[in-house]
């Protein structure tokens, strides 16, 4: 809500907030059944006093919009005369919860609404923060493209054939041999796994995974009836001595995997355990879902070459992606896999959208052909590699003997375990409210009470330390009124 009420106006502040509410109601855009903010949390977004806020409350529950009891909250009911008088209104509440498709979780809502509030600082943010992104150069790639023919039309169902040849040939230097046929453009990486769920897997299907997992944050393979199975880690990867006995145990259908700075942990995957995993699920018959949208993000010596790249018999399907790299709102990715699987997705993705923006494909094409890109990506890699180093420099100041954690080769993320007692909703309510806001590790791996991902990517060096700081602050502060 980004209405606020006129404190110049005649109208008494009340009546504003009621009407504005009355006016929700009216419009449809808060049904029957719609549960409204707190007392407290208006307030607040009102900045007014919480006695205003009540009296507004009182009089539309006295007109018969609104009930409330301590247990449930405020609820739309909408019980007024001239809903009476004529046909009801649908209950969209109830439309709501029979969707099929899992909501976030409640703290991942939460994140995705407040990452967008002004003076907030993002430690927990897995993208690269606006001053890291390359505005002027992307105004020139269009301005480049507007001189050239082309089309606003769709492009074909696995998309623009230029993008797909750059593709081709950046994934050579990575030593995967491929084609464009193999290739399908996305709209990020999350889709090809979206696409994988729908049209690889049958519902019911079990899906080995890391513990923790990025994946866990997202229902994307829930939403389709699917399990996920969290198979333990250690400080190489997946323990792959344990895949087996979960394949055969949960009878699962294949693997996902992010060898390569892993998300939430940094975990670097080394050459030995990469061919140990290869040899045990070629074994095992067991596919994998490699996930590298971090790959270019390594500070010191690039990883080892991906899973894909010692695939003889096709066991991997491969999603890249630039949202990480370049531009999370060009939304482009790809998934590389075997023709058949490449025309079932492309198929279902046509369904879905009829393809990925051609102004962002062609965009991206001419960042990979130009070589724009490995310069750019050369350059996030030092401003990534000086924001590390600066956060653990931070953390060796302010979190000595509250935390632990291990230091990341690469990508975005430090993976911290608090040493000492903290209940962690505590810790995210107290940290929201001095303007930090963070990611729990229980959205990774419900276990994962004591852990907080840390991102260098997207605040700024005078936020990391202050937010940082601050952060040890409030978790010392926590633990001593804890004892």
């Amino acid at each position: 809500m980004d209405w606020k009420p006129d404190f110049s106006s005649e109208t008494p502040l009340y009546i504003q907030i009621k009407d504005f509410i009355t006016n929700k109601i009216s419009l449809g855009e808060w049904a029957v059944g719609t549960k409204i903010p707190s007392q407290r949390a208006l307030a607040e977004l009102f900045n007014v006093n919480r006695s205003t806020v009540v009296s507004a409350l009182n009089d539309l529950m006295a007109e018969g919009l609104l009930e409330g009891n301590t247990k449930g909250g405020t609820k739309v009911i909408n019980n007024t005369w001239n809903l009476l008088a004529a046909s009801p209104p649908p209950d969209w509440s109830s439309y709501v919860q029979a969707g099929t498709y899992y909501p976030n979780q409640p703290a991942i809502q939460h994140i995705n609404r407040a990452e967008f509030q002004e003076g907030i600082i993002r430690l927990g943010t897995g993208e690269l923060s606006p001053d890291l992104l390359p505005s002027e150069q992307m105004k020139q790639i269009f301005e480049k493209l507007s001189a050239k023919p082309f089309s606003l039309g769709y492009e074909e169902p696995k998309g623009n054939r230029h993008l797909r040849e750059q593709v081709v040939e950046y994934l050579r230097d990575l030593h995967i041999q491929t084609s464009p046929s193999n290739i399908l453009i996305v709209s990020g990486a999350l889709q090809g796994l979206q696409l994988i769920s729908m049209g690889l897997l049958p519902r019911g299907a079990s899906i080995l995974l890391e513990k923790p997992s990025y994946l866990y944050s997202v229902h994307v393979f829930q939403s389709n009836a699917m399990k996920l199975i969290g198979v333990p880690m250690d400080v190489e990867g997946i323990q792959t001595s344990l895949i087996s006995r979960y394949k055969k145990g949960y009878n699962a259908s294949l693997l996902y995997t992010i060898p390569s700075f892993h998300n939430p942990t940094g975990c670097l995957m080394p050459e030995s355990r990469r061919q140990e995993l290869m040899k045990v699920c070629a074994d095992e018959g067991l596919p994998i879902i490699e996930d590298d949208v971090y790959r270019e993000l390594w500070f010191d010596d690039p990883p080892p070459l991906p899973l894909k790249a010692r695939d003889p018999n096709a066991l991997v399907l491969y999603l890249g992606s630039l949202s990480k790299s370049l531009s999370p709102g060009l939304r482009i990715g790809w998934v590389v896999a075997p023709e058949p699987v490449i025309e079932r997705l492309a198929d279902i993705k046509m369904q879905f959208d009829y393809g990925s923006s051609s102004l962002s494909q062609r965009a991206a094409a001419e960042w990979m052909e130009s070589g724009l890109y490995q310069q750019h990506v050369t350059q996030i890699r030092e401003h990534l590699k000086r924001k590390r180093d600066l956060t653990l420099q931070l953390l060796n100041t302010y979190f000595l003997g509250i935390a632990t954690w291990s230091v990341p080769s690469g990508g975005f993320y430090i993976w911290i375990r608090l040493t000492v007692d903290v209940p962690m909703q505590m810790l995210f309510d107290r940290a929201y409210k001095a303007g930090i806001l963070l990611n729990p590790g229980s959205i990774y791996d419900r276990n994962a009470g004591s852990f907080l991902r840390i991102s260098y990517a997207y605040a700024k060096m005078h936020e990391l330390e202050w937010g940082i700081s601050k952060l040890a602050d409030l978790v010392k502060e926590i633990s001593i009124s804890a004892v």
